[in-house]
């Protein structure tokens, strides 16, 4: 899966989910600031890349993941993703 499709997917699952317009989530979207997403969205959003990409987000990793781009990398990294 590349990175492009991982964005993909972390937007359209933070769309449905903070019922946020598709087009106001960016890669360098805030999750609280932007979007206003508080620990327990910020807790199902690990919980939903964990298992659709069957990556461990350590906590200390989770908590320091502040945007949406942020979070693909992650994702991508763990995956071996290319652009």
């Amino acid at each position: 899966m590349s990175r492009q499709e991982v964005l993909a997917k972390v937007r359209e699952h933070l769309s449905t989910e903070l019922e946020v317009p598709l087009d106001g989530i960016g890669e360098t979207t805030r999750f609280r600031d932007d979007l206003d997403a508080d620990s327990l969205d910020l807790y199902e959003l690990v919980m939903e890349l964990e298992d659709t990409y069957g990556v461990s987000v350590p906590e200390e990793e989770a908590a320091s993941i502040e945007t949406v781009g942020q979070a693909v990398d992650f994702v991508a990294r763990r995956l071996g993703a290319g652009a």
